[in-house]
Parts: C-alpha cells; sequence; structure tokens
C-alpha cells in the first residue's frame, strides 16, 4: 500500500460514498492499474472504475524565498456493487 496515501474526506467524497465511490490520494507517480491492483488485493474487492485527477502543489514562502510543495494525484474509486471498503467508513463515522 506504499502508493495510496490517504482517504479523503471533503462533502463530495462524501455524498460519493452513497454510489459506492471511494476517494484517495496516491502518489503522483503511480498508474491506475497499480492502484487498483493494491485496492483489489488489500481490501478484497472489485473495482470496476477509476478516475483521477492531478492537484497542484500549493506555494509556500520561507522568507524571500518561494517554494512549492510536491504535486499529488487524487483517484475516485467505484467498487462494484455489494462490495465496500469498511475501513474507511468505521473512521468517518467514529469522527
Amino acid at each position: 500500500m506504499d502508493g495510496i496515501k490517504y482517504e479523503v474526506f471533503t462533502d463530495k467524497s462524501i455524498r460519493l460514498l452513497e454510489n459506492n465511490q471511494y476517494t484517495s490520494n496516491v502518489e503522483s507517480g503511480s498508474t491506475r492499474t497499480e492502484i487498483k491492483h493494491w485496492v483489489e488485493l488489500f481490501f478484497g474487492v472489485k473495482v470496476i472504475a477509476m478516475n483521477s485527477h492531478r492537484l497542484p502543489g500549493k506555494g509556500i514562502r520561507m522568507g524571500p524565498i518561494m517554494g512549492h510543495t510536491m504535486h499529488y494525484r487524487r483517484m475516485i474509486i467505484t467498487l462494484q456493487r455489494g462490495y465496500s471498503i469498511l475501513t474507511l467508513i468505521q473512521k468517518k463515522k467514529r469522527t
């Protein structure tokens, strides 16, 4: 699970949970097939679709020098009907 950084919980991603779609940030160098393989292997689910987009890094000023954070990729993973990733749902309900 080196490629998946963490799950994203925004208003849109919580709405997507109703459609059996899960959102997470992944390493920018990871491919869709790698992420699909990791999710299917680690969580034991069947992935039917994946959407991704690359988010730009944010600018950071350190005195007179302007730097930036690394860019990252966000994946929206759609699971087959009947499958779910319970750890993500339970984590959200606790908070």
